[in-house]
């Protein structure tokens, strides 16, 4: 007698229809509007949106208002719990499939470099920053600057990146964008919405990414809840980076 026949688990069902991994997958590389990914993927706006909606009533995809212009919406994939739903799918078809070693990484050449761009480069450049440094062990060159820096780094986002990461980042001060002219970068990553329409080419044609994450210092609230937050959340999309970064996919789009 055969064994009961189970239903395919409701990640793989989601990720089969061609539309859905194809938005899958450009929302693994960063955050992007409606109209970006119908240009993206190629399909009509109401059949993009309506996937998205399959996606978000998952819990695999999450749209957050821009700050840059309310009307708009950026949407992001929550990779951890893509994590979690593909070990889940693995351990229900064999019990060794739950969780995969991570490969090893051979020697390389190229020391990767990575710019970190947001309006003040107070708060949430340089905690990307120090956390990408922090997590490649210095195997990549991690840098930050802001379209309109402060005169100092925000208390908050020095005191949380110490408490909670152990991390020292008080002697550190704003930078301008500007002044990283002539440098190369293989990767500009924008982590607010106003610094991505301002950020200005760079040599080499890095990869741009964009991150929509909300300033901790416009959240309005007491304490550094609001830096908690957005550094865990900078923190695991450093860490999901970090993997990209070491081992490129074969096709990277400029």
């Amino acid at each position: 007698m055969g064994s009961p026949v189970q239903a395919a688990p409701a990640f793989v069902r989601l990720a089969a229809h061609p539309l859905r991994w194809r938005l899958l997958s450009e929302l693994s590389a960063g955050d992007y509007r409606v109209r970006e990914l119908v240009n993206l993927i190629g399909e009509p706006q109401n059949l993009v949106s309506y996937h998205l909606r399959q996606l978000r009533g998952a819990g695999l995809v999450t749209a957050r208002r821009s700050s840059f212009d309310g009307r708009d919406a950026y949407y992001h994939l929550d990779l951890e719990r893509c994590a979690q739903a593909l070990a889940s799918a693995g351990a229900a078809l064999h019990p060794a499939l739950g969780t995969e070693p991570p490969p090893p990484q051979g020697p390389s050449r190229h020391r990767p470099a990575v710019l970190f761009a947001c309006t003040g480069n107070s708060a949430r450049s340089p905690i990307a920053e120090a956390l990408l440094t922090r997590h490649s062990g210095g195997r990549i060159d991690a840098t930050s600057a802001g379209s309109h820096p402060k005169q100092q780094m925000h208390p908050d986002a020095v005191r949380v990146l110490n408490e909670h990461y152990g991390i020292d980042i008080s002697g550190r001060r704003p930078q301008h964008l500007g002044t990283l002219d002539g440098r190369r970068f293989d990767y500009v990553i924008s982590l607010c919405d106003k610094v991505r329409e301002v950020c200005p080419e760079f040599d080499g044609h890095p990869r741009r990414v964009h991150w929509s994450i909300p300033d901790p210092a416009a959240a309005g609230e007491p304490g550094s809840a609001a830096f908690v937050r957005a550094a865990a959340e900078i923190d695991t999309r450093v860490r999901h980076l970090l993997p990209q970064i070491v081992r490129p996919p074969r096709e990277v789009r400029p």
